[in-house]
Order: C-alpha cells, then structure tokens, then sequence
C-alpha cells in the first residue's frame, strides 16, 4: 500500500453550543514524487492519476479497515497533489480519534492507494498514471516530521464544513463522489511506502480565550502567529503557576508535578534518552503480509538445493537432486505502555507536559522492541568464538566470519553489530608500535600503516573494520559483537499507535501505546557471533 503523508494540524475548536470538530483536511498524495515501497521499487504518481469523483474512500486508524472512523467526501486534484476533506462519523470511536488528532497525538495521515496504469521510467522508477484511492489513514507519526494533518475544523450542524478547494482558494466546486466505472483490468498488488510532502502554509481559524491542552499542543504544532495568540492567552491567565511535568510510568497525579508552584521553570524539559533504533534502522522495518490480518505466517527458505553435474557420457546421468523448502513459522510479539494522567495534571499544568509524557511513551516503544531485534538476532547468530584480546586475533576472527558467510554462497558481510563497549574496544586496539589498528586513512605521521578502516569520534559508522558498516547499539549484549550480511537479518513490525480512553473512577484518562512484531533471521551462518572476555 503506498504511503503518503500530509500538512500541519491547525485545530480550530468548536463553540460551546457547536458539535465537536468532524472534519480534517490537507494533501493526501503529491505529484511526481518518489517513494520507495517495501520491495525497494520506487514509485511516483503523475497528476490526474485519481479521479476525484470516484466512490469516496474510507477513514480509518492505522490502516485497519475494521477501525473504521468515517469518509473521504471531498478530494480536488490541485497543482501540488491530491487534496482531500475527510469526515468523521459520530460514533463513540471516532469521538476518542478526534481527541487523540486535538491532542496531538495523531498529527499526520497516511493514503492506501492501488495502481492501476503504470509504466517503468529509465531508473526503474514505477509512474502511476492511474490509481485507486483506497483509504485515509490517521496515524501517530510518519517518517518524515514534516508530514502532518493539515487542519482539522469545527463545524455546528447548520455550518457549512469547508472544503480543500477553499482553503487553498480554488472557487471551482466539485461534483458529488460517484464509482468510477472506467476501471483498468490490470491491478497489481498493493505496496507499502512513506514519501514527504510539500508543507501548506497553517491556517489559523480563531483567537483563543483560554486553550485547553489540545489547543496549546496543536498550537505549538503550527507555530507562527497562532502560537503567539495561544501563548499569550495561556501566559495571561496563568502567570504565577507555569510549570513542566516530569515524565514518568504509570499513574500520574499532581504531588507528581511539583512545578506547579508559582516559580519560573525554564523549559523545554532536558531530554536523557535518544529515540533511536539503530539496528532496526540499519536493517529496515518490513510489513507483515496480508495487512497484518494474521498472528502468524511462513518465511520459506532453502534447506536442500537442486543439483547441477557434468554427464560423464552420453545417456549417463547427471546431477539430480530435490529442492527442500523449510516453512518457518513467524509469530507476531505485542508490545505496549499505559501511562494514566490524572484530569488535574492535564487541567493545571503546563500543556506541553502531557506530550512530554506521550513523546515518551512512543520511545520506550522504540527501544524495546529494538532490544527486542537484536536480542533475538545475537541469539540466533553463529558463534565464531572469542577475540582474546590481541589485534592479530581480532583481525583473524574479523577475517575467518567474512569467509564463514561468504564460503559456498557468495555473499559478503556487510555490518558489524556490537555495544558501545565493544566499540571502545575495538576503536582503542593498537599494534605493537601502539598504532591504532583502525586509524582515519591518511592520519598525518602513520605513514600509511594500519588503513583498513576510517575512524571518526563523532559518527561511529565511519570506524569501519575491513569497511563494514559499524551498528553500534546500547542494547546489545555486553563484550559482543557480530558481523553479518544484513539481508539475512529480517525485522517485521506493525505499529498500531495511540490509544486512549478516560477513567471517570480515577477522573483520568488511561492512554496506551502498542504494536506488533518479529524477527526473522534467514540463515543462522549469515551472522558470526565474536565475544571477548
């Protein structure tokens, strides 16, 4: 399924006699622009490529059709991309996605398109000339920052909901959605992908009196003027108690948040962990088949290989040999956090605070199921033995792993996996004439000895052991390291996002972050496992 993501929230909350804001609106799809899906294809779509009166496509949550949150009535195939106006329905689970999208928490969508007409340009590049819209999806992040809901907009029952075409201007009306009929016979299957889109300049609807939370975090989002407006109201009404709420698991309550004293706290809070997941990054996340619809499914791989011999004479025989396929069971892994905020740390604190504690809740998710990856991926590795410490036994063992994997099938490692640690260690090896056995190329005054890999303090993947890639990661196992051929090394995972619900009995709400995921490594021998004591 392609991904594409669209512009910056501008939250426009409704009156107090008003419905809850229904709609949302921004780009779903730019034009020519090049994404790559999951296959490593790139694909881009020409304008045109959707017909805008086609049946209206659906509103859901994190591409799962059976959370199904309301309607695309609207979409204007403007000079940038594919605009669109979404509605929400008014039910009970689309009330919980609008205040996740006030709140911040869902601040970006993400398109499911089929192709229907295409062709290969010369790099191989798939152009679209005809797709099906088959979704809208609100999701809580995408890859790139810049990809956002454009607006989302309060409409009362006799207010007439705005449309794409008037928030950039254009006057044409269009004609109600219709199903298509002229569709191509050819449809290939769907792909998966992210691109970035062009930012829309925000649109402010109104001045704030008192923001709430959500008005402050969508607010902040947008930034500009409508920031200052939101800003200036907050500060004027609450001078003497600005404060910043600590992070934490589990149940918050305000003899948590102490800040709330009426003494000045210099914010944003100082952030101690990076969100990051470098063996998941370097690797790449796939997406499960099927949608994610199933618990399990098979990863086939070749135990037994056809053969191929010289036939010695005529009518003798030559090789022959069956295929062996091993059908391999992956098993989906559940990971979440639930954080609960009490109604008055989300009423008499800083706004800012409760997405501190979300943006938490989404890293945690990161780290541990990138501890997740490589932990699974060190246990099923090969172990070549253990480095003694000496540099000629490093490069032995460095050596002897690139000839485990490449030996009888041609392939080559690529990366080296190892902790901080190990780095260190590795980094800090010197020769006999203490000479650093993996120096920068051209260091001044090495006169050329110990080049085999370049170092760098401040990027970690330049210090390269016989040019691999360097993944240094704090999540894997102390005095370890492993090289391998990262194509072997599979990593699935579908994140299902943010989830909220309000606890009237502890006058709070409970919010919950989770996804799925698991781990696959093809070929055991692909992967050579070095420890040292």
């Amino acid at each position: 399924m392609i991904r594409f993501h669209a512009q910056q929230a501008t939250l426009d909350a409704a009156a107090p006699d008003a419905d809850a804001p229904r709609t949302i609106t921004g780009i779903a799809v730019p034009w020519g622009v090049a994404a790559t899906v999951s296959d490593g294809t790139p694909v881009k779509f020409l304008r045109g490529a959707f017909d805008v009166n086609a049946k209206p496509a659906k509103l859901i949550e994190n591409h799962d059709m059976t959370q199904l949150r309301g309607t695309v009535t609207e979409l204007v195939d403007a000079e940038d991309g594919l605009l669109f106006t979404a509605r929400f329905a008014k039910t009970k689970a689309a009330d919980e996605a609008i205040e996740l999208v006030k709140a911040g928490a869902y601040d970006a969508v993400s398109v499911g398109a089929q192709p229907v007409k295409f062709k290969y340009d010369k790099e191989g590049t798939m152009v679209v000339s005809e797709a099906r819209l088959l979704e809208l999806s609100l999701v809580p992040y995408g890859a790139f920052e810049e990809a956002k809901i454009e607006s989302i907009a309060a409409s009362a029952e006799e207010e007439e909901i705005p449309t794409p075409a008037e928030e950039v201007g254009n006057t044409d009306p269009q004609d109600t959605p219709k199903e298509n009929p002229d569709m191509s016979e050819q449809t290939p299957e769907v792909v998966e992908a992210t691109i970035p889109t062009t930012p829309l300049p925000a649109q402010p609807k109104r001045e704030f009196k008192m923001p709430s939370a959500a008005d402050y975090l969508a607010a902040m989002h947008i930034g500009g003027d409508t920031f200052r407006k939101v800003n200036e109201a907050f500060v004027e009404a609450q001078k003497a108690s600005r404060s910043v709420l600590q992070a934490a698991a589990g149940d918050q309550i305000t003899t948590d948040t102490p800040g709330l004293l009426p003494v000045p706290v210099l914010g944003p809070v100082f952030q101690d962990i990076n969100y990051i997941r470098p063996f998941v990054t370097a690797i790449g996340a796939r997406a499960y088949p099927d949608g994610g619809a199933t618990k399990t499914f098979i990863r086939p791989t070749i135990t037994t290989h056809t053969q191929v011999a010289e036939q010695t004479n005529e009518l003798g025989a030559g090789g022959a040999q069956t295929m062996v396929i091993a059908a391999n069971t992956i098993t989906k892994k559940t990971f979440s956090g639930t954080v609960t905020l009490s109604a008055q740390d989300i009423d008499f604190t800083s706004p800012p605070a409760m997405q501190q504690i979300l943006n938490d809740l989404m890293g945690q998710y990161m780290i541990v199921t990138d501890n997740f990856a490589v932990d699974s991926f060190v246990t099923a590795s090969t172990t070549i033995g253990q480095w003694d410490g000496t540099p000629e036994d490093l490069i032995l063992f460095l050596y002897g792993a690139a000839r485990d994997i490449s030996n009888g099938t041609n392939f080559f490692p690529t990366h080296i996996l190892m902790g901080a640690d190990a780095w260190a260690k590795v980094g800090s090896t010197v020769d006999a004439d203490k000479r650093p056995l993996f120096p920068a190329i051209g260091a001044p005054g090495l006169g050329g000895y110990n080049t085999l890999g370049a170092g760098n303090v401040t990027n970690w993947s330049t210090t390269n052991p016989l040019g691999l890639q360097i993944i240094v990661d704090s999540n894997v196992a102390a005095k370890t390291m492993v090289v391998f051929h990262a194509p072997a090394a599979e990593y699935y995972e579908q994140v299902r996002g943010l989830m909220s619900v309000e606890v009237p009995s502890k006058v709070a709400r409970e919010f919950t972050y989770y996804g799925y995921a698991s781990f696959f490594l093809a070929k055991s021998t692909f992967a050579q496992k070095i420890t040292y004591a």
